[in-house]
């Protein structure tokens, strides 16, 4: 924890950028009854019920020193969609970059073989 707190408190430096990094899957949900619009005195109206439309991931990328941030929305979380974000992130998003410095919340390797 000391180490990544440390990477927060170093100054920005271009070639060498913290960007931290995480995923978050998602439950996409819709209305299964139309909502009430809202009246003078009275809020909008909608029903607690809803429709599962499916799931999707999301890959945040956000620098802990400048105001940037970049979402990838996926339909699942894959070793090569985990690849094909820190290939964006490097040839994409920082490739002036000598060396680019990712948090992860925790130690991930996408090579690894999971058990069947």
């Amino acid at each position: 924890m000391e180490d990544v707190l440390d990477l927060y408190a170093e100054s920005p430096d271009r070639k060498r950028p913290v960007v931290c990094f995480d995923e978050s899957p998602t439950q996409l949900i819709g209305e299964v009854r139309r909502p009430i619009s809202a009246t003078p005195g009275q809020l909008e109206r909608y029903d607690c019920e809803y429709r599962r439309n499916g799931t999707a991931n999301l890959f945040v990328f956000l620098d802990a020193h400048r105001p940037w941030r970049k979402v990838k929305v996926t339909d699942q979380r894959t070793a090569c969609d985990f690849a094909q974000c820190m290939r964006d992130l490097v040839d994409l998003h920082y490739p002036q970059a000598d060396l680019v410095r990712v948090v992860l919340d925790k130690p991930v390797d996408p090579f690894a073989e999971r058990p069947l």
